[in-house]
């Protein structure tokens, strides 16, 4: 079935772009940001991913006859609106940090500036896109530091919500840091190398665990990996594991170990350490799955448990502990009769959701030395990057927390991606993207990347940005006493 994802938006971002042209409003210039509030798993830094599927989007961004008679047929469009769709091109700039970069709460991660209707229609796909992969990519950051250089591989393909899911959480998972997928169709799309050997269902197809080792081991005799608790893992699954090992050896080839997928894991995989020893074969490696993620693989190693590789499914896939990113995509500033950007504000009373206004630009401070993060500012597009001997930060909502940075280096974050419609970023590899997100995670002090309360990140405002904001909410103020 042909799936035009261009018609995959909430309903009223349609009515909405329909109203703006119907009130002469459509090609007025409108600022939005996409950024988030909270960092999943209370953790203290996220990994920003997606940025390459949305621009696919947006390439192929297009609505075609059988779309434009659906919009007819609701009989709320007008035809001016209808036309523009069907001659739809994407007319906006893009700004955004790269794809692997650490992100923090409250700042904008990327900017969309356009036309307005062309900026509220894709807010659907743009939000499903970068929530899941930035979910996905923090949650496979998290689990590969848990393991603590051991390789892990990501399993969870079957366990994922749709097809969708499987293939670009896989892709999240690798730039997060995963050596690979068990999802072959990102190793033959998205060049991210594929794992497997066997399940269950071999093992139980054949008379005998040791037929079916011998039978497998007969086919891939340079890659044999066995599952060996499939009926018991010391008694029967290793011992027979250690027979086909035997026997390849003597043939001249070399195992790769065995996997094991049940039961008291840190256990077992003590006992079977000793068991392969003693059996000459030290190299073989141990490979856990069944139902893993950061805390669990934690806790195994705290036990002792003597593992060289895990396989994540399901709490990876899924990010089955906290399984929302919760990034938003808001409205920050329009165009008026001068054609001039005014910013907008949105109000609330709750405090983390009043939004900071107008056309910004996102700075982070690295120490000169060490090359460490040391805070990040939200600034005005127009602001010059911080420089000199020192710089004050400070608090957006506590203001009297104030710190004083020396020693450092500013760089900007938000990249222009798109100009007016036209694509100017060269996309970088797969591997390009993965290794720009192991060396940011390097760049984040310890005390962030701890599981339990880790230290919080400092995202500040620029003086001037903090004095429009409190302008604007001083005006908000002002005429709700007045109404």
């Amino acid at each position: 079935m042909y799936r035009n994802l261009s018609m995959l938006a909430d309903l009223y971002e349609f009515t909405m772009a329909n109203g703006y042209i119907e009130s002469g409003r459509g090609d007025e210039r409108a600022v939005f940001d996409y950024f988030f509030r909270q960092i999943p798993d209370d953790g203290g830094y996220a990994l920003f991913a997606g940025l390459e599927t949305l621009i696919e989007y947006i390439n192929d961004l297009s609505f075609t006859e059988e779309d434009i008679e659906y919009f007819r047929s609701k009989k709320i469009f007008g035809e001016e609106f209808l036309n523009r769709l069907k001659n739809f091109k994407f007319e906006c700039d893009i700004y955004s940090m790269e794809e692997g970069e650490t992100i923090f709460p409250g700042e904008p991660i990327l900017t969309v500036v356009g036309p307005i209707y062309q900026v509220q229609i894709i807010e659907t796909m743009l939000l499903l896109i970068l929530n899941h992969q930035s979910l996905i990519a923090t949650k496979a950051s998290r689990i590969v530091r848990s393991a603590e250089g051991r390789a892990v591989s990501e399993f969870g393909s079957r366990r994922a919500h749709g097809a969708d899911a499987a293939n670009y959480g896989a892709r999240a998972a690798y730039i997060g840091g995963v050596k690979a997928s068990a999802n072959t169709y990102t190793d033959r799309q998205m060049a991210i190398p594929a794992t497997g050997t066997m399940a269950h269902s071999w093992v139980q197809s054949f008379d005998t665990e040791l037929e079916s080792f011998r039978a497998y081991a007969k086919v891939y005799p340079d890659s044999t990996l066995l599952l060996v608790d499939t009926y018991d893992v010391l008694k029967i699954g290793v011992p027979n594991a250690i027979t086909v090992f035997n026997e390849l050896k003597a043939a001249g080839h070399k195992p790769i170990g065995v996997r094991i997928d049940s039961g008291d894991i840190a256990y077992l995989s003590k006992e079977t350490r000793k068991m392969l020893d003693e059996a000459g074969f030290n190299d073989a490696i141990i490979v856990a799955s069944n139902s893993l993620d950061e805390y669990r693989i934690k806790d195994l190693l705290k036990e002792g448990a003597k593992l060289d590789s895990f396989g994540v499914g399901e709490r990876l896939i899924t990010a089955k502990s906290d399984p929302v990113f919760g990034g938003v995509y808001k409205l920050v500033a329009c165009e008026d009769e001068k054609g001039e950007l005014m910013p907008k504000i949105k109000v609330s009373e709750d405090v983390v959701k009043i939004t900071n206004p107008g056309f910004k630009q996102v700075y982070r401070f690295y120490d000169k030395n060490s090359g460490y993060q040391l805070a990040d500012l939200v600034s005005l597009r127009d602001e010059e990057a911080p420089s000199g001997d020192e710089y004050e930060i400070f608090h957006p909502l506590f203001t009297w927390k104030r710190t004083t940075l020396n020693n450092f280096v500013a760089k900007p974050l938000l990249k222009q991606i798109y100009d007016k419609g036209k694509l100017i970023y060269e996309l970088p590899t797969i591997e390009e993207i993965r290794k720009r997100a192991s060396e940011n995670m390097d760049r984040l002090w310890d005390e962030l990347k701890r599981l339990e309360e880790p230290h919080e990140y400092y995202v500040d405002l620029s003086q001037n940005l903090y004095d429009l904001r409190q302008g604007m909410l001083k005006e908000v103020t002002t005429k709700r006493r007045k109404a």
